[in-house]
């Protein structure tokens, strides 16, 4: 059996065991799951979804975003860990997004890994959640 065929099979299978699978990390917009995603990182789901709700009554736009002081938003994201790289990454991502992206998450690969912060896991979790 080919590759190709293998993967579709094991598709099949997937889905029929999973046809609807849910999504861990709460969200509202393709934004904010992209940085609940990000948050993930070395951190648990479910501390993601106890902090999330705190960062994005603050701001759920990169616009709103980037009127947060970085200070602010690392204490924010502190008890998901290494909150000073993720606080810039969040400031970095979302001030992209409003410069070359229209505040649109991107949907390729290559798009979203250019983002500070987004590795090929992370955008690929949001390729599956967001565009599937």
């Amino acid at each position: 059996m080919k590759k190709k065929q293998r993967a579709l099979s094991i598709k099949q299978i997937l889905d029929t065991y999973f046809p609807t699978p849910s999504i861990p990390l709460s969200h509202t917009s393709h934004y904010t799951l992209l940085i609940a995603v990000l948050l993930s990182a070395r951190s648990t789901d479910k501390k993601v979804n106890e902090i999330t709700p705190l960062l994005f009554s603050l701001a759920d736009t990169p616009e709103k975003m980037l009127t947060i002081p970085l200070e602010t938003i690392q204490t924010t994201i502190r008890p998901c860990g290494l909150s000073p790289f993720k606080a810039k990454s969040i400031l970095g991502l979302s001030k992209i997004l409003v410069e070359k992206y229209n505040s649109k998450v991107p949907r390729t690969f290559e798009e979203l890994e250019a983002l500070p912060g987004v590795g090929h896991k992370t955008a690929s979790v949001v390729m599956a959640q967001a565009f599937a």
